[in-house]
């Protein structure tokens, strides 16, 4: 995948447990990862790269800010997925599937408390 000048091209989640972590994304999306250390790890969904950092005991992440949102060209299985992955790791699904101009989409926060979002077209 090309780099783009002034595009997004990493994402990173400060994560409380870093095995569930990385097994929810695997569950839900099939990411591989790489690890760099017990500290941090890269994940790479295909599209996009980004990493998940360990936090030192007492921090809490900051699951406020950006809403990053995922495309999947079959939202219901996504949502299937998704479900699964949260009945084994932790998680919820915290805004069901909604039609908005364009498409459908839904919201889940990861087992860290990361909101996150799905969205296919119409």
């Amino acid at each position: 995948m090309a780099r783009v000048s002034n595009g997004i091209d990493y994402i990173e989640f400060r994560v409380r447990d870093m095995a569930r972590t990385k097994a929810f994304y695997a569950a839900a999306f099939g990411w591989s990862y790489t690890d760099y250390g017990p500290g941090y790890c890269e994940f790479n969904s295909g599209s996009l790269k980004g990493g998940f950092e360990l936090l030192e005991d007492g921090q809490e992440p900051a699951t406020g800010g950006a809403l990053v949102v995922l495309w999947s060209d079959d939202l219901e299985a996504s949502r299937e997925q998704v479900l699964a992955a949260i009945g084994q790791f932790g998680g919820r699904l915290s805004r069901e599937t909604f039609a908005f101009p364009g498409g459908r989409r839904f919201h889940f926060c990861d087992p860290n408390g990361y909101e996150l979002a799905i969205w296919t077209e119409a």
